[in-house]
């Protein structure tokens, strides 16, 4: 097995459901069969923060269809293929960073293989659409959380005292939906975030952030992703032009053209005891239909 030497092609954060590729490593996992290529439109669980699933898809070859079970990220540095557990970050010199297309382990694809890999349209809408409410909601929750803040901290990209990304735990992306938890710690309040009261006045935060998207969604904010190469590990931010201000979140994720696209976006809250810390969970769900 020849593995490459360089990161495997990605077009999916330009929109795209299909790709013609070349198989350059066929190898097992597990009960699965890895199958690398030089590109991709199909995304994969991202390495470093896993927050979106694969999108599911076929490879063909010929007139032969194969269902992609999974799709994460491998890496080599030309001796063993470590495909899921990465023993490197991603982008670490010397290293190749691949997609690696789990199907099952009877697949008769091999390496030098010439075939198309397509996404399933309704899955990779559905979770373009959690991912970019996801994004706009924690922005409008770093808006309504602004004033809890008593020393100044990292702001966001309105602006705003970052208490998404300082106090996010995990974030996981769903059909046309996400969960966000974020830690009440001691390291957050030292940074000068108030919680005092905020377990008591959950549905007043809702009714904020809820306010603050309904704006955002009524005036279609445009999104878009850029991205410096085609690469998979090469940098990419997604950008939405909200009214009055230009936002942009580096992502690896995939999402829709607009914010109209959404339809209502609605927030709900939770807050839950994880071994003495509290932590507040956010639910995000919009009503658009994949």
């Amino acid at each position: 097995m020849g593995l490459p030497d360089t990161d495997t092609i990605v077009t999916y954060p330009a929109g795209d459901l299909r790709a013609e590729a070349r198989v350059l490593a066929v190898a097992p996992h597990g009960d699965r069969l890895a199958v690398i290529t030089d590109r991709t439109s199909v995304h994969p669980v991202d390495a470093a923060w896993p927050d979106q699933p694969a999108d599911a898809g076929v490879l063909r070859l010929g007139a032969r269809e194969y269902a992609i079970r999974d799709a994460v990220v491998a890496a080599t540095d030309g001796g063993e293929l470590h495909v899921g557990a990465l023993p490197v970050r991603p982008g670490t010199e010397g290293w190749s960073f691949l997609v690696a297309h789990l199907l099952d382990a009877d697949a008769d694809v091999h390496e030098g293989d010439e075939v198309e890999l397509e996404a399933d349209a309704a899955t990779r809408r559905a979770l373009s659409i959690g991912h970019t409410a996801c994004h706009a909601a924690s922005l409008a929750l770093n808006r309504a959380l602004a004033g809890r803040w008593s020393k100044a901290a990292r702001e966001d990209a309105l602006g705003s005292p970052d208490f998404d990304g300082i106090a996010i735990a995990s974030s996981q992306i769903q059909p046309s939906a996400s969960v966000d938890r974020y830690r009440l710690n001691k390291s957050l309040r030292r940074a000068g975030f108030d919680a005092t009261g905020l377990a008591d006045g959950l549905g007043e935060l809702a009714a904020s952030v809820d306010a603050t998207l309904a704006e955002w969604v009524g005036a279609d904010a445009r999104v878009r992703i850029e991205r410096v190469g085609d690469d998979l590990t090469d940098r990419r931010t997604w950008v939405c032009e909200l009214p009055h201000a230009s936002a942009r979140i580096p992502c690896g994720g995939t999402h829709v053209d607009s914010l109209g696209e959404l339809g209502a976006v609605r927030v709900s809250f939770t807050v839950e005891d994880d071994g003495g810390t509290p932590v507040l969970e956010m639910t995000t769900r919009a009503a658009a239909s994949a």
